[in-house]
């Protein structure tokens, strides 16, 4: 299993898979071929029908900057390794082809191509939540030392940067309040739950706190922001909401913080390994569920839970966001995304109260919801998977909110 590094990739929004993916293969296609005039670049399926509105085209126009570039867009079009996929092409003067690269956007910003499964290096020697349970349970290990048994202490200050850039999305997010860029004008909200907050008593104060976190980072990613994937983009508002809420109200400290980080990562790499986190291949249970999941592990494991307990409220972050669709409208990364971000940070606090509750033991492993989750995905009609042809993208009436 791969290292939790890949879980967390610092970049700007509004989409790991449709921006940071994308532009990541123009880059190396480019330094493959640093003196070619001519480029043509084909993206097909989810890329194709969500692209313009995830800046798949900008970020590849950028990346080309300076050289004559032509996009063509097939999203009737899918390919077989992944719905997230792109052609790229180095042109002679002629337009002939001199070379060319399929490659995919896997998910949380990784690419892949036929010849090679996702970049990749090895760290964890297990797979499976049930055999990282055993090892822990036989070495007297918590997760967060598991990964940095693998890790090594260099993991530290990578997670060290992680929390710091999460919480500048958040203090970013917190302070804005205009209109979201895109044809929606979508009013940012974090600004003015947060003004709000102090009107309320408990619980309703603290629960308007969360939001604000969640919707800072999620509003910020959407506006094309420095956020870290969580594991994406589009799910990134709700690990650090909940991370922030715990050092705001009960004054977790930074150490307390970095380990519940390397938990989550542990989580998200499961999810990763085991099923997708690519809300073009799995709908959104794949992102904002993978996020809930790592956000009540997290939440749990700062409450004191034991290994067990942080198991159940992962596996219930996923569970309960089990068949949830990828239907963002007009292709954008905020409705309904942002506020799934919300909601979903908020039933990470439910998770790890109902977990505490338990001694730990439940009927549902989280190996086994993973597995459901990816066939859950991969039954859904692809118009519910990020190609913006069915469900709320075709609801909407073009709201001015």
């Amino acid at each position: 299993m791969e290292s939790i590094r890949e879980i967390y990739r610092i970049g700007h929004g509004p989409s790991s898979s449709h921006t940071m993916g994308p532009k990541k293969a123009a880059q190396r296609f480019l330094e493959k071929h640093p003196q070619g005039k001519h480029f043509r670049v084909t993206l097909y399926g989810s890329l194709a029908a969500t692209g313009r509105g995830h800046l798949t085209d900008r970020v590849i126009l950028d990346t080309f900057s300076g050289r004559e570039t032509e996009l063509v867009w097939k999203p009737e079009t899918f390919l077989p390794r992944h719905p997230n996929a792109m052609k790229l092409e180095v042109l002679d003067n002629n337009r002939l082809t001199i070379d060319e690269w399929t490659v995919y956007s896997v998910g949380g910003g990784a690419i892949a191509d036929d010849q090679t499964p996702v970049e990749t290096v090895t760290v964890f020697p297990h797979r499976k939540m049930d055999d990282i349970l055993d090892f822990c349970h036989r070495n007297s290990l918590r997760f967060w030392e598991y990964v940095e048994r693998f890790e090594g202490p260099s993991i530290w200050p990578y997670l060290e940067e992680v929390w710091q850039v999460m919480q500048e999305s958040i203090h970013r997010g917190l302070v804005k309040d205009e209109a979201l860029p895109g044809e929606l004008k979508l009013l940012r909200k974090a600004h003015s739950f947060k003004m709000r907050a102090p009107n309320f008593a408990d619980p309703f104060r603290r629960r308007t706190q969360i939001f604000s976190y969640a919707l800072a980072v999620s509003e910020e990613n959407a506006a094309g922001g420095k956020i870290v994937t969580a594991p994406t983009c589009g799910a990134s508002g709700v690990l650090p909401a909940v991370l922030y809420y715990f050092k705001k109200v009960y004054k977790t400290d930074r150490q307390a913080i970095l380990k519940a980080l390397a938990t989550a990562g542990l989580i998200g790499d499961l999810v990763k390994t085991n099923a997708s986190i690519s809300g073009a291949e799995v709908g959104c249970q794949g992102e904002v569920g993978t996020a809930c999941a790592m956000a009540s592990a997290a939440a749990t494991q700062l409450m004191g839970g034991t290994i067990n307990q942080i198991e159940y409220s992962a596996e219930m972050g996923l569970e309960h966001h089990l068949g949830l669709t990828c239907d963002p409208v007009a292709g954008l990364v905020q409705i309904p995304c942002i506020e799934r971000n919300a909601f979903a940070a908020e039933r990470a606090l439910a998770h790890n109260n109902y977990a505490l509750l338990s001694d730990g033991r439940h009927r549902i492993s989280f190996d086994e919801v993973v597995a459901t989750m990816y066939k859950t995905g991969i039954d859904l009609q692809s118009k519910y998977r990020e190609t913006s042809l069915g469900g709320l993208a075709l609801a909407n009436a073009m709201p001015k909110c």
